[in-house]
């Protein structure tokens, strides 16, 4: 198998490091920003690697098996995709026996650590690019980057000119992968950090380095230093090209994420729209790198779920959706006790560790839907049917189903009290059997023309056999 068994059984949680816990204050900044202040692109609010490690009992209860953590090397910003230093930790979030006692420290829970990897493009403090901006023409690395004439002008704000940079910005020039010192360097800094015990990379904008031979070249590096390590890929669209033995094992699974909002929220997409994206977005890659998908609700570069779904009902039933459908659910740090955030910097708010701050019913929640899929091996590798797609009555039913079980998933998006009929047949789902609603703890005995399912306006159900 290309993919790694764990991944489809996995259950993500994204931290952004400067604000999830102050674990050291030694290591702050002399301007660090109060714990909680509005966050902006510039300002550090101390969190750090120890907060992190001193927090895996939390994770750990909420029922999180890995860990995906935003870039932690030494870098130039709060949220440090302008790297300085691929081989050293950021002093601001602690050291390299720092990171080897978190890594220790997950592996001993029997969870797993993948970590942000930028790989287009450095920061203006990185060694090579400041070497350029002293030597220009006479630099030793002036082949590291794509440099268009000299003087380079560097500094200040607007958009590169002189070099290309990612999306013109000057503080992120992108480097010149085909140069091979440059590979060398890059894949030499993707093995340090999985030899010690880094469990994988998420990749930054992999299709703004459009080289097949490095991705190819990147991926035998990692794995030849841990074959059972995971890559998946920042792509935003539907793309296969991006997934199998000489790309990654699975994307940011962003379109299904798109279309559920426009589905549950937007209401653009009918019950019918939606099943029929669906399913086409799971068939364009092969069933191994679908499961090995990273399905997001929010991440550091989306407005938070809570602020784009300030309705109980509905933000339950996007909850229930991501935990159902095939792929590795990932929470964004704070969005399970419904932190609100509007697009970054504002998305990168402190947790607050105050739990009178928090959404309790929504931890409840997505703390039990971790559970349930955990336990239910239907959920995290069975395949996808849907069942009914009802515009008319706004109603929704899939089911995953693995062997001898199968999951059945009911929606409404109507405002009034609706009526489902789930046959029976089907892998538990035989007349006589028990079968039981795992939210509300609801059971039933199946009759032999199935169950009867009153659904409430904008309710979740999910419906599997008792035993």
């Amino acid at each position: 198998m290309i993919v790694p068994a764990w991944v489809q059984d996995a259950v993500f949680y994204q931290v952004f490091p400067d604000r999830f816990y102050n674990g050291d204050p030694s290591n702050d900044p002399p301007n660090v920003e109060a714990w909680g202040a509005p966050p902006t692109l510039w300002g550090y609010q101390g969190g750090d690697l120890r907060g992190i490690q001193n927090r895996l009992d939390y994770l750990q209860d909420l029922g999180v098996t890995a860990l995906y953590l935003n870039p932690i090397f030494h870098a130039g910003s709060n949220h440090r995709y302008n790297t300085i230093d691929y081989l050293r930790i950021d002093p601001r979030l602690g050291t390299d026996s720092e990171f080897d006692a978190l890594v220790g420290d997950i592996h001993q829970r029997g969870m797993r650590l993948i970590l942000d990897g930028v790989f287009n493009h450095s920061g203006r403090g990185f060694h090579a690019f400041v070497d350029l901006l002293e030597n220009e023409e006479h630099s030793a690395f002036r082949d590291w980057y794509h440099v268009r004439s000299f003087p380079l002008d560097a500094f200040g704000p607007g958009k590169a000119e002189a070099y290309e940079a990612w999306w013109g910005i000057k503080s992120l020039p992108k480097f010149n992968t085909s140069n091979p010192d440059v590979r060398r360097y890059l894949l030499g800094g993707a093995r340090h950090w999985i030899e010690p015990g880094a469990d994988g990379w998420r990749l930054d904008v992999p299709n703004e380095i459009d080289d097949d031979s490095f991705w190819r070249e990147f991926r035998a590096a990692v794995k030849g230093a841990n074959p059972d390590a995971y890559l998946v890929g920042e792509i935003w669209t539907v793309d296969p090209r991006w997934v199998g033995s000489s790309h990654f094992d699975g994307l940011m699974n962003y379109p299904v994420r798109e279309a559920l909002l426009e589905f549950l929220v937007g209401g653009q997409l009918q019950p019918s729209q939606f099943s029929q994206r669906l399913e086409a977005i799971l068939a364009a890659y092969p069933s191994e790198h679908t499961h090995a998908h990273y399905l997001p609700l929010g991440s550091h570069d989306t407005p938070r779920i809570r602020t784009l779904c300030p309705e109980d009902s509905l933000l339950r039933q996007l909850f229930v959706v991501q935990f159902t459908l095939p792929g590795a659910p990932g929470i964004y740090y704070g969005d399970e006790i419904g932190l609100p955030g509007d697009k970054d910097p504002d998305s990168r708010r402190a947790f607050p560790w105050d739990e009178a701050a928090w959404d309790v019913d929504l931890h409840t929640l997505v703390r039990t839907l971790v559970t349930l899929r955990k336990g239910e091996p239907a959920l995290r590798r069975g395949e996808l049917h849907v069942l009914l797609a009802d515009d008319e009555r706004g109603l929704l039913s899939f089911s995953r189903a693995s062997g001898d079980r199968e999951v059945r998933v009911v929606l409404s998006v109507s405002d009034s009290d609706q009526v489902v009929l789930l046959p029976a047949g089907g892998s538990g789902w035989e007349p006589g059997r028990a079968v039981r609603e795992r939210l509300r703890g609801e059971t039933r005995s199946l009759s032999a023309a199935g169950l009867r399912v009153e659904i409430e306006p904008r309710g979740a159900h999910i419906w599997m056999p008792a035993t």
